[in-house]
């Protein structure tokens, strides 16, 4: 693991490897970005480090890490891109609120509750499982019955 100066800045890079982030937007999303320039989508992404650049003390470069975008999911309509706007908002108001905006420092954090707040009308994991259990049955009830009408 490389240290640097706790003082240094480090530049970031993001990564050309975007294919997860193009698989969350819908066609309508690529094809308005592409025909209307500074149209923007709102998205929420994970972001990995895949590699660091170090430089040696003598020379004027800042460090720098290179960005992979792990995980990607872009609100797909008005309703989810204000819930993503006010955690991102909820999250801001707490660093300023904590002169952290470099880090979101101790404590309790407001973002946990606008995400709770904002993920409520939202399906839980298990409720996504829940209704892909539901189709696969319903589609093996539909092959089978197809099979009885044409057997």
């Amino acid at each position: 693991m490389p240290k640097i100066d706790k003082d240094a800045h480090v530049e970031v890079k993001l990564d050309s490897a975007a294919g997860l982030l193009e698989q969350s937007l819908t066609d309508e999303q690529r094809r308005g970005l592409f025909e209307h320039p500074g149209m923007r989508v709102i998205a929420i992404v994970e972001l990995a480090s895949v590699t660091y650049t170090g430089h040696a003390s003598s020379e004027d470069k800042a460090p720098q890490v290179k960005l992979r975008i792990t995980t990607a999911e872009a609100a797909q309509d008005h309703e989810q891109a204000r819930l993503v706007l006010e955690v991102a908002r909820a999250m801001m108001r707490k660093r300023k609120m904590h002169d952290t905006l470099d880090e979101l420092g101790p404590g309790t954090h407001d973002a946990e509750r606008a995400v709770a707040e904002a993920l409520a009308a939202h399906p839980t994991e298990d409720e996504y499982e829940h209704h892909k259990a539901r189709q696969e049955a319903r589609r093996g009830r539909e092959r089978r019955s197809r099979i009885e009408q044409h057997g």
